[in-house]
């Protein structure tokens, strides 16, 4: 059996449409995110997340040491958010509004929706860290979310639904 290869891969996962997230936490004092579209709701009662942040990333062991992190679901208002986060920018809280959520963690405005986790688990699989977290608090917002698809952000309110 032969392992698809990493452009074929590239093209399989274009095919996914996700949502645009920012994960956050401190580190210390000092803020720190990164952009993340491996996040999926795991369970309703209770609620229950997970994200997926690769090892080499400069926000990795903050993650790995804290107990809770943020995640923020972009909106539609935060392409230059999720471009910044997307970057090894070394003050990426520069300029940007965002004020601690009831642990901490960086709750950035503008969001379509924010939440900050308690850590339950991290699990290695193979070039990440799948962190498996509880729900203790919650936002949503009236701005509508940003989707990413094939290499491009779209606006999540704006899709056409199936008949």
């Amino acid at each position: 059996m032969t392992i698809p290869d990493l452009d074929l891969m590239k093209q399989v996962n274009r095919q996914f449409v996700s949502g645009v997230t920012v994960v956050t936490a401190l580190d210390d004092d000092t803020p720190r995110g990164l952009a993340v579209n491996a996040f999926s709701s795991i369970s309703l009662e209770p609620p229950t997340v997970m994200v997926a942040v690769q090892h080499t990333s400069s926000t990795h062991d903050c993650l790995f040491r804290t107990d809770h992190l943020a995640i923020n679901i972009l909106s539609t208002a935060q392409l230059d958010v999720v471009k910044t986060f997307a970057t090894k920018s070394a003050d990426k809280f520069a300029g940007l509004d965002w004020s601690p959520g009831p642990h901490g963690s960086p709750l950035i405005e503008r969001s379509a929706a924010q939440m900050e986790v308690e850590i339950r688990e991290r699990l290695r699989a193979s070039t990440h860290t799948v962190f498996i977290c509880r729900v203790e608090h919650a936002t949503v917002t009236d701005f509508p979310p940003m989707v990413y698809s094939a290499g491009k952000f779209f606006d999540g309110s704006a899709l056409d639904p199936l008949a």
